[in-house]
């Protein structure tokens, strides 16, 4: 029988064509991995596929979110190498680059700071509408010190530019801004305006229970928490604020590990909650503390 030496090279066209798609799959089965909050998971599958910015953005996002700050970083500056315009990897960028200075000495830690200035200043001028990095670098200026590029003045510049994208979020930065100035009745008027602005949005509401529980106001810190769990009965991150005022407070103590345990143990997670690593932090900390009562 005549050999046909064409098939060989037919099946390597084939492979090559269903290549994308095969690709794709695997894209969307990390993607799924990851909204699910298996981080580990996710780049595993992401190991296997080619090295494009897409699979190099989601598996920095991976890394961070399951606390491993350098391999993040690592990652994700080869994903804004090779899309120097995507303003949402440098703002995922900047992120790992803070989560790093947050967490070396001094030494390291000042040159970070200056590299998450630098990465959310990109992303901002790269896309003046993605929100994340506005609020990311309205956090950084008002947290930093001048000495890395910080500001609460430069902060206040960016307030017509947020409310622009999200009026709601605009009274919460007036708020921060407010608070650090000692003006609470002002930063309490501007909480609950981001509430009036955003009646449905659970996080506005906890916001404003964060802030009332700060400043001693625990009753009506209780209630607000609440009707966040009201407004959005399904929620895991109502647990974990509400157990962070708690510990904060040094109050309920037991209410606060019950409330952390169950947000461990919650099915419902997503990437927009806080991660579990944060969750265990917070519960080993209520461990060691005595709840010195209300």
């Amino acid at each position: 029988m005549r050999r046909l030496g064409y098939i060989p090279a037919l099946a390597g066209l084939l492979l090559v064509s269903a290549f994308p798609a095969l690709a794709a799959s695997d894209y969307e089965q990390a993607l799924a991995l990851y909204n699910k909050t298996d981080y580990r998971a996710a780049v595993s599958v992401l190991k296997t596929l080619p090295e494009t910015a897409r699979t190099l953005e989601l598996m920095g996002q991976a890394w961070l979110m399951d606390a491993e700050f350098k391999k993040a970083s690592d990652v994700l500056e080869k994903a804004v190498a090779r899309a120097p315009e995507n303003s949402l990897a440098w703002t995922w960028l900047g992120r790992a680059y803070g989560r790093r200075a947050e967490t070396s000495f001094a030494l390291n830690a000042l040159p970070l700071a200056n590299k998450t200035r630098e990465a959310f200043e990109r992303a901002v001028q790269l896309d003046p509408n993605n929100s994340e990095a506005l609020n990311d670098l309205f956090t950084f200026y008002m947290e930093a010190p001048a000495m890395v590029g910080g500001g609460h003045d430069k902060a206040r510049k960016l307030l017509p530019l947020i409310a622009k994208n999200d009026p709601a979020e605009a009274e919460f930065a007036r708020a921060r801004l407010a608070e650090e100035a000692k003006e609470h009745h002002k930063a309490e008027e501007h909480l609950r305006q981001a509430v009036a602005r955003a009646p449905m949005a659970v996080g506005r509401i906890l916001d404003l229970a964060a802030f009332l529980a700060r400043h001693g106001h625990f009753e009506e810190s209780d209630r607000t928490f609440l009707q966040a769990g009201k407004v959005a009965p399904a929620a895991p991150k109502v647990l974990f604020a509400r157990a962070q005022a708690l510990i904060k407070a040094n109050r309920e103590l037991p209410t606060a590990r019950e409330l952390l345990r169950n947000y461990l143990a919650s099915p419902n997670l997503t990437p927009d909650d806080p991660p579990r690593t944060e969750a265990l932090k917070l519960l080993w900390k209520a461990q060691g503390m005595k709840d010195l009562g209300t």
